[in-house]
């Protein structure tokens, strides 16, 4: 450890995360971190200090400390790193509900001019200095939700005995058309894509354990500036053998009251600080409701769309689907001919497939795209050279269905737009870290 982080006997390594002040309840405690806030009132000065845990004020009374520590709490401006030494009291006013007493402070790391200043600035200028974003009350708190959802992702998979797969990120061919794919260069002779999706990799694991999911990045190349899109983002999949387009409805509906439960019971404090209204995610349980695409387009034309079969919905579309729902809802049945050459005909009317996709309300649209895939070999082929797919980068997935077929599904769902949607965030560039999106890549 760097000698400077222990003068005056204040270390690092005796520091209690802010999160677990309470133990520490009447007795001396050391914390390490960033000024997040602070203003004076002449002979005291009150720091709030974040630590990644949480935000705590630190009280500097000029009577009751050294000249040194008063002179080092003056020096330590927005966004410069502390150790802090001082009482911990209750006090239900202060952020997290105690407050330090201090008696010692020392000044880590300065942070002169530090750019992202209380007045309002651009989304642009944001985004460009997102490095130092992330340390605002409001992205913090966005990318803990994040973080609790991505483990309970696992956890609900874990717990109900699924297997992880890593699906590669480059593939040799399109999951679901060749429009939208970023291409490198793979070998002299060979074009690689990054992945779209996990999906296709995953059908012949599901053969190898029943149940698997993969959870990792995945590409558009879409040409795309709205608010439900981003060039790289997070999608978790499942595929699961033997499982049909009812059962796959029950799993997805699990599954999003899962995550939803998970995010209330554990995401209060951040949720509260993004004064996201919690009453509208409490009632997320099931039943969710369950239109085929055909009652869909009624009920579209009656609130004055202008759609007929086969066409797809947009933004605006599915957002007037939920607008008389509390919860999310799932469309099923959609026509073939706008839906990946994969999915599965339905055997009772043969012009729409057996898919789902769950729309998310409060406009917050597909949030959860799904189908029982195509496990009949000649079906599949007929579907590959309907689509004009290079057979031979198929050749592998066919296989699947060469060698004991089975029906499966499973369906994909980007965690940047459930983030979102928990969060109350209307875009998604926020629900990532770093955002990848048209004409953006920096930082």
């Amino acid at each position: 450890m760097p000698r400077f982080m222990e003068r005056s006997g204040i270390s690092a390594r005796e520091a209690t995360s802010i999160a677990r002040l309470a133990e520490k309840a009447g007795q001396d405690a050391v914390l390490a971190g960033w000024i997040y806030q602070r203003r004076s009132s002449g002979k005291i000065q009150f720091l709030v200090v974040r630590d990644g845990s949480g935000y705590c004020q630190c009280v500097v009374s000029k009577a009751e400390v050294s000249q040194e520590t008063w002179n080092e709490a003056e020096k330590a401006t927005h966004e410069a790193s502390v150790l802090v030494r001082g009482k911990v009291r209750a006090e239900p006013r202060a952020p997290g509900g105690w407050e330090i007493t201090v008696s010692e402070i020392r000044l880590i790391g300065a942070s002169p001019d530090f750019p992202i200043t209380p007045k309002e600035h651009g989304v642009d200028f944001l985004l460009s200095q997102r490095h130092l974003w992330l340390r605002s009350a409001r992205q913090h708190a966005i990318l803990r939700v994040r973080s609790e959802v991505e483990q309970a992702i696992h956890d609900f998979f874990y717990e109900r005995d699924y297997v992880r797969i890593d699906s590669p990120i480059l593939t040799p061919a399109a999951c679901e058309g060749t429009s939208t794919l970023f291409e490198t260069q793979y070998t002299e002779n060979e074009k690689a894509y990054l992945s779209q999706s996990g999906q296709l990799y995953l059908e012949p694991a599901a053969a190898a354990f029943g149940k698997v999911y993969c959870f990792g990045p995945t590409f558009r190349a879409e040409k795309s500036k709205t608010r439900r899109h981003l060039r790289e983002f997070w999608m978790v999949e499942p595929e699961v053998a033997f499982l049909e387009i009812d059962g796959l409805m029950d799993l997805a509906e699990e599954f999003v009251c899962s995550l939803t439960a998970r995010v209330l019971d554990r995401c209060r404090e951040d949720l509260k600080r993004l004064e996201r209204d919690t009453g509208k995610l409490e009632t997320v349980v099931p039943p969710f409701p369950r239109l085929n695409y055909r009652g869909a387009v009624e009920i579209l034309k009656k609130k004055g769309f202008p759609v007929s079969f086969g066409d797809d919905f947009g933004g605006d579309e599915e957002t007037a689907l939920t607008t008389d729902f509390d919860r999310p809802a799932m469309v099923t049945r959609y026509p073939v001919s706008i839906k990946a050459f994969y999915m599965q005909p339905d055997s009772e009317d043969p012009e729409v497939v057996l898919g789902l996709d769950m729309l998310a309300p409060e406009g917050y649209g597909e949030i959860i795209g799904g189908s029982q895939r195509i496990h009949d070999p000649e079906l599949l082929l007929s579907r590959i050279r309907q689509h004009e797919l290079p057979l031979e980068a198929f050749q592998w997935y066919l296989d699947v269905r060469k060698y004991g077929s089975f029906p499966h599904a499973g369906f994909g769902m980007g965690l940047e737009r459930f983030v979102a949607w928990m969060t109350g965030v209307p875009h998604l560039r926020e629900c990532i870290p770093y955002p990848r999106m048209l004409y953006r890549i920096y930082p």
